[in-house]
């Protein structure tokens, strides 16, 4: 054999051995599923650097509805039905459902989480898509494109809210529209 083939061969053996002992390491456990276990090596920067590939050029996606009272107006409404059990309410503390959540979700409307300087269009991707493993759901097939922007422009405006809307987040909250009801 030339040393090619023994270099194709040894390579070959190198991968074979790579894929063999990492499954072997998962199927041993050595990957936690438990929300309370600490993030692997690296896990923190793959997820980022998957979910920038995932967003792509979504920053340059403007918000078609206008900027109003009645639209910030829906999308308190909307948060507080859909999003506020994760995400929390102002000056609330977070969930026990956020709690327990593994990465733990933003509090985004607590100043210091606040995803304000968020381009609108990444805020609407992630509302419409979600961000697998993270317990973001999507919500492109159960809230309309117009309640998505609406929630996006909240989100991103939430430093800024009118008397109305901050009234409208002190309400009792919302309960969620059951599944399979149609999105108005």
């Amino acid at each position: 054999m030339s040393r090619w083939s023994w270099f194709v061969v040894g390579m070959v053996i190198g991968v074979v051995a790579l894929v063999a002992g990492g499954y072997g390491f998962v199927r041993a456990g050595g990957v936690s599923m438990e929300t309370t276990a600490r993030p692997l090596p690296f896990e923190r920067q793959v997820a980022h650097l998957a979910l920038r590939a995932s967003i792509g050029n979504a920053a340059a996606v403007k918000d078609p509805l206008a900027l109003d009272d009645d639209n910030m107006l829906a999308g308190a409404q909307i948060y507080k039905t859909h999003c506020a059990v994760c995400h929390g309410l102002p000056g609330q503390p977070p969930s026990v459902i956020s709690q327990g959540m593994f990465p733990p979700p933003p509090q985004l409307l607590q100043p210091n989480a606040m995803v304000t300087d968020d381009p609108e269009g990444v805020t609407y991707w992630k509302v419409t898509h979600g961000i697998r493993l993270s317990g973001m759901p999507g919500f492109g097939r159960t809230l309309s494109e117009t309640q998505r922007w609406q929630v996006t422009m909240f989100v991103g405006h939430a430093d800024e809210l009118a008397p109305a809307v901050k009234d409208e987040l002190a309400r009792e909250p919302a309960r969620p529209a059951p599944a399979g009801s149609t999105p108005q």
